[in-house]
């Protein structure tokens, strides 16, 4: 039977992938207005390439960004696209449609709630509390905290260890083939895609690895029933047999 269900952060719970876009093109206006003499086009295209060398979780984004138009350091400029950004995230972050009530359900069912994700703890933990969302989970694993990275099956095993469940006990819910679906495979947990996001139809060579597919995450809810009804009627007929 299902013991636990864990679920992936990043366009599976909290809708990350439009709230980063609206973020750094607030952020680049922002800039703009305080002076920078670049258009928005051009400015924009850089931080996008930018982010995409280092990283979403690089500090200096906006600094390296005048390096790159070869514009003179301004902290002026810097410090709008800061504000701007985070203005934007805090005004505009928010969960997935069906998120919470998804959740409530679970927790109905008597079900163990975990986060599996990777990121920055601090930035993951506020999208979790901004979100008011802590409370639904008995624990959360990020892997910059745990020191292991999807897919490694070491941060699924950490999850597994700690709710003290079974891999084939356990559900994950992810929206990446390749780093949620395909590495709590490796381990033997039941996977539920969730095809949302920038990667609704990316990684599909990992696709086979994938139990179940949904598009609306209360879908899961479903899942968890079906699974746990065929495991009755498995358990009543080998009853009857013997």
């Amino acid at each position: 039977m299902i013991k636990a269900v864990f679920f992936d952060l990043d366009d599976t719970l909290i809708d990350t992938t439009k709230l980063a876009e609206i973020a750094r093109r607030k952020a680049i206006e922002g800039m703009i207005r305080a002076g920078m003499p670049v258009d928005f086009e051009t400015a924009y295209q850089e931080l996008l390439e930018l982010i995409n060398e280092y990283g979403s979780n690089f500090p200096y984004h906006f600094d390296y960004l005048l390096r790159r138009l070869d514009l003179p350091y301004e902290p002026k400029w810097v410090a709008a696209g800061v504000i701007n950004y985070h203005n934007t995230k805090i005004a505009h972050l928010e969960t997935v449609k069906g998120a919470k009530r998804t959740l409530l359900r679970l927790k109905e069912m008597g079900l163990k709630l975990g986060v599996i994700t990777d990121g920055n703890p601090i930035k993951q933990w506020e999208k979790i509390l901004r979100t008011e969302i802590d409370d639904y989970f008995d624990d959360v694993l990020i892997s910059d905290f745990v020191g292991v990275k999807k897919p490694h099956r070491k941060i699924f095993e950490k999850g597994l260890n700690r709710f003290g469940v079974r891999p084939e006990e356990a559900v994950m819910v992810g929206d990446r083939l390749y780093s949620d679906i395909y590495g709590a495979k490796q381990v033997g947990m039941k996977t539920v895609w969730f095809k949302y996001g920038k990667y609704a139809s990316a990684e599909l060579e990992y696709l086979e690895y994938a139990d179940f597919v949904i598009q609306s995450l209360e879908d899961v809810v479903g899942i968890i029933r079906g699974i746990e009804s065929e495991e009755k009627a498995r358990s009543d007929k080998e009853v009857h047999a013997d």
